[in-house]
């Protein structure tokens, strides 16, 4: 395993620690509180559903409805390569067609990577993908308009690389991977981070690294809800996990009223200013989105129990807030995007 600072924090050490010393990007309990009140009415009306954690998951016919070992290296394959959709404003957008469907985003990669398996490549096996080379990946990537997918380098570089290591250490397949972490969230989420370069999002600020792990949390997350929090999806400490901090969640919670954006900011993202990875602003805006997710399940929470009725933490935890966020801020593109969100070109969202 590659060596990595022990002095790093947690995702949930990083966010607290970055708001307490974030300059431009602020947390408003009033907003908090708003949005806690909606993520348990979220939270409720899932658990009363069906009472299984991964329906939301599976409600997308795109992902896996089987929860097998293929599954496992699906979702792998799906998270390596899921970083960086935005376009510039009126730019065509990256698009993949699937079942008649147009799907942009996250959703066009789960589409470009199932049309691969209709075509009969063993698309999530390592062998396969960790010896492409860039026309290859461009071809398993190949958009139905006329925008090439962003970063097409940066993919190839992030698939061969996993597919290397899954193929010299872990007997070609991420199952291992995970039967090796006991059922652990978060020695599975050190694993990757320390064997997979593409999964180490981390920072510099104000004199600490920090750790975000976007990509890395959201891989363990989505198997947790695929698996329904069984078998190879049982993680017993699951709840250790933060929310998956990317461009799209801070809309999300600065359009609700959780964060608030200091003039000079909001100023950057109004002229669609593209920050490096690691700028200050940029790491601002993401640890604050965990911390005040965390403050948003806390709440949530305690909501729930002076209420006299109570949530399982199985659907009111960081994950389901998140996937709430994510949700809400889909079905309200318009007025979410009054608040603009922050651009950056890198491999970690």
């Amino acid at each position: 395993m590659s060596s990595k600072s022990i002095t790093t924090l947690s995702p949930r050490q990083s966010g607290e620690y970055i708001a307490e010393h974030a300059d431009h990007v602020s947390i408003v309990e009033e907003g908090i509180k708003a949005v806690a009140k909606m993520a348990l009415d979220a939270a409720r009306a899932a658990e009363s559903a069906g009472g299984l954690v991964g329906d939301g998951y599976r409600g997308s016919p795109l992902h896996p409805q089987v929860a097998d070992a293929a599954a496992v290296d699906w979702v792998f394959l799906v998270t390596t390569l899921n970083f960086n959709f935005w376009t510039s404003e009126g730019a065509v957008k990256y698009r993949v067609r699937h079942g008649g469907i147009m799907y942009d985003g996250y959703f066009s990669v789960c589409a470009a990577v199932n049309r691969a398996l209709e075509e009969g490549k063993p698309a999530t096996d390592p062998a396969w993908y960790g010896r492409l080379d860039l026309d290859g990946v461009r071809h398993l990537l190949r958009s139905d308009t006329e925008a090439e997918i962003p970063l097409l380098e940066e993919r190839h570089r992030a698939v061969t690389d996993a597919g290397r290591v899954l193929l010299e250490k872990y007997g070609g397949s991420f199952v291992n991977c995970v039967k090796a972490c006991g059922g652990s969230a978060q020695r599975l989420l050190r694993l990757v981070t320390d064997e997979f370069a593409s999964y180490r999002d981390e920072a510099e600020f104000k004199g600490q690294r920090v750790s975000l792990y976007k990509r890395a949390q959201i891989l363990i997350a989505d198997l947790w809800l695929c698996f329904d929090g069984r078998g190879l999806g049982q993680f017993d400490d699951i709840d250790t996990l933060t929310m998956f901090a990317d461009y799209r969640i801070p809309q999300a919670l600065a359009y609700l009223g959780a964060l608030r954006y200091s003039p000079e900011l909001m100023a950057l993202l109004q002229a669609e200013h593209v920050f490096a990875s690691g700028h200050p602003m940029e790491v601002e805006i993401r640890g604050c989105s965990i911390a005040a997710v965390e403050r948003i399940v806390a709440a949530a929470r305690q909501m729930a129990a002076e209420s006299g009725q109570p949530v399982s933490p199985t659907f009111l935890n960081s994950i389901g807030v998140d996937n709430f966020l994510w949700g809400y801020r889909r079905q309200h593109v318009k007025e979410t995007n009054a608040v603009p969100y922050h651009k950056v070109r890198c491999i970690y969202y």
